[in-house]
């Protein structure tokens, strides 16, 4: 997940920070960043050695290249940590504030970490915040130039080297793939038809006649004649059909993947020349040659 600071820059740029576990996922995202329109000399990336993607900076502690965009002592402090631990922190500035959202869609895409999630499980191991500073601080490790220093050590004082061993830890993360939404709405279509109509219609005539009665005429007698005029009106009625339907079903299957990454432990090397040896000392054991 990427992190924008609004207060360490100018008004019209911002700085994000993203975190990845995965080497080739940085460099993914920095390409497409690029790709969007972000110039490399805004786009760094800061690893253990003090590694870094652009040509303007020169290679130096990540203790050190953290401490160039002011970030606050905790999350300082978590992201050393997370570089000590391999990962990789991409950092944005100095970019077209138009490319702001651009800049944070890709990082999430390509698999950034939710740094505060991760640092929760830091803590739940045992590490603390607070004690990252010193710790980095006081490291008698040479980050930039990749050597051991070497310390003398006066009577009564004792100086210590940690042995070290990294342990492969396989966790999941749910990665989004896109979205599928089926949406239905009513539309209307004018239609017409022709139909015959049949209109029965009354008429009265009257003439004039003069002849004598033939004898078939009622004569004198009350007479009544009806007649209905009819018309046909066209009915509209409408029938609802059934003629297609679209479902959307979600499922679900296990698969087997095999990850590869390295770890790292520390190696110590004794030469004592009271006995003439030389003993390696790894992961608390050691051997004599």
């Amino acid at each position: 997940m990427a992190y924008t600071d609004q207060n360490t820059v100018p008004s019209h740029s911002n700085t994000i920070t993203a975190f990845f576990d995965d080497r080739s996922e940085a460099d993914r995202a920095i390409e497409r960043l690029s790709e969007a329109g972000i110039p490399r000399s805004a786009i760094k990336m800061i690893a253990d050695g003090g590694e870094t993607t652009t040509t303007t900076h020169e290679s130096k502690g990540f203790w050190a290249e953290l401490g160039e965009f002011f970030l606050a002592d905790d999350d300082r402090n978590t992201y050393a940590e997370g570089i000590r631990r391999g990962g990789f922190l991409v950092t944005v500035s100095g970019y077209p504030f138009d490319l702001h959202d651009r800049a944070l869609d890709i990082l999430d895409y390509e698999g950034s970490v939710d740094i505060d999630e991760r640092s929760k499980a830091w803590e739940s191991e045992g590490w603390s915040r607070s004690g990252s500073t010193e710790a980095y601080a006081a490291s008698s490790y040479d980050r930039t130039s990749g050597t051991a220093t070497s310390t003398a050590i006066d009577a009564d004082n004792e100086e210590v080297i940690p042995v070290i061993e990294e342990e492969l830890r396989v966790g999941k993360r749910d990665v989004n793939n896109g979205r599928v939404r089926v949406r239905s709405y009513v539309t209307e279509t004018p239609v017409s038809e022709n139909v015959s109509l049949r209109d029965e219609n009354v008429e009265i005539t009257r003439r004039t006649v003069d002849r004598p009665l033939n004898g078939n005429e009622d004569a004198f007698v009350d007479r009544t004649i009806e007649a209905e005029e009819h018309r046909e009106e066209a009915v509209i009625s409408k029938e609802a059909r059934v003629v297609e339907e679209i479902s959307l079903k979600k499922t679900a299957q296990q698969r087997q993947e095999t990850v590869s990454d390295s770890v790292r432990k520390t190696e110590v090397e004794v030469e004592d020349d009271r006995t003439g040896g030389v003993s390696n000392v790894g992961s608390g054991s050691i051997r004599r040659d």
